[in-house]
């Protein structure tokens, strides 16, 4: 038997057991839509806080979202942050429309914070809730997203609660792309872990992070996080670091965002954390691409370059793959033939790894909504 049909084995083995940890894991998330909502009028106060940094695009629909939550113990705070576009003019209008809506203004960033995270801890900083949701200003939610989700809370005792959320961007190959990058955290996060106090797995997600204010306080808010460009995981990290009860529901259908709209904007946007999320380390790095090659480029090359019974195991890798895309898509509402970008995806990948690194050691940072981050200071404040 030569290397290639060992190396075949081996990588139908993996691809299966990713694939079977990923589905298995799923499964054992809970479903929002099974959470019965809290009833009308019942409660503690829940302040939601929303960071705006040039947002004019998508701030309107997402704030007539929150504004239509059927949960009436609400306290509603959108943070205009230093935005250089519309959004202020947006949101001078929504205000005058909507008395309840609380609008801050940072002008000015100051130092050692990136600007979402100051931006959270300044809303945080004038929240009168129990509770607080950090969310994004394009995030559009069912109106009983909020009452459910308190409801699973008090009703397990939790100190935050975060959902994965339904992505609603276009296009065969940013979705592909979305869906490699999903799985890849699922496999690397394991969101079911994060329930139990014994594991080292944690979770949160920027789309929907339902806080506790006094655990939130006492961690030091997003001082915590202050300098992480994956800010939301990070916080769900220190939140658990500190003993505090977790957990994270599957909120498709409750919780969507055009999370790009277009593949160079998911490249561009990638750029400020995917070397972050490799702990600005090149060994990492190198590991990653690795992985990405052998996993996702490898068994298609290796079919011209095998035959025989090592062939059809690289094909049934190969297959194995494009099946886990099927079912993504297929949970998506998107036509399965779509599958046919995954064999494209990983060529992508492996090019945002090495571009993100190269372009924050050259850049000594990164530049984010027109700031410059140094990266000594962001290599401090890892967690």
């Amino acid at each position: 038997m030569d290397i290639l049909f060992w190396l075949a084995i081996i990588l139908l083995a993996v691809i299966t057991a990713a694939w079977l940890e990923a589905a298995v894991g799923l499964r054992r998330m809970t479903e929002l839509g099974k959470v019965p909502a809290l009833p009308v009028g019942i409660g503690p106060r829940v302040s939601v806080i929303i960071p705006a940094c040039n947002e004019a695009r998508t701030i309107e629909p997402a704030l007539a979202s929150v504004l239509a939550l059927d949960y009436e113990n609400l306290e509603i705070i959108v943070v205009n942050d230093r935005s250089t576009d519309d959004t202020g003019a947006v949101l001078a209008r929504l205000g005058q429309r909507h008395p309840r809506l609380q609008i801050l203004t940072v002008t000015k960033l100051p130092d050692g914070w990136l600007g979402k995270s100051h931006a959270l801890q300044f809303g945080a900083g004038q929240a009168s809730g129990d509770y607080l949701l950090f969310t994004d200003a394009d995030i559009v939610m069912e109106k009983s997203v909020l009452a459910r989700a308190m409801h699973h809370l008090l009703a397990n005792r939790l100190d935050h609660l975060c959902m994965i959320f339904k992505n609603t961007a276009p296009g065969g190959l940013l979705n592909a792309m979305m869906l490699e990058l999903g799985g890849g955290l699922l496999l690397l996060f394991k969101p079911w872990k994060a329930k139990d106090p014994r594991s080292r797995f944690f979770m949160g997600v920027g789309a929907f992070n339902l806080v506790r204010a006094a655990a939130y306080r006492e961690i030091g808010g997003h001082r915590a996080v202050a300098m992480h460009p994956i800010d939301d995981v990070m916080l769900g990290k220190a939140l658990k670091n500190r003993g505090f009860r977790q957990e994270c529901l599957l909120g498709h259908g409750f919780v969507s965002v055009p999370w790009y709209a277009t593949v160079r904007e998911l490249i561009a946007g990638l750029m400020k954390n995917t070397f972050a999320a490799y702990q600005y380390r090149l060994s990492l790095v190198a590991l990653g691409v690795f992985f990405l090659f052998l996993l996702g480029v490898l068994p298609v090359w290796a079919l011209f370059f095998s035959s025989g019974t090592t062939r059809m195991l690289f094909a049934a890798a190969i297959g194995f793959r494009l099946l886990s895309f099927v079912h993504g898509f297929s949970r998506i509402g998107m036509p399965p033939w779509n599958a046919g970008f995954a064999l494209l995806t990983p060529y992508l990948n492996i090019y945002i790894a090495i571009k993100a690194a190269y372009t924050t050691i050259r850049n000594k940072g990164i530049t984010w909504r027109g700031t410059h981050y140094p990266l000594d200071r962001l290599k401090g404040d890892m967690l």
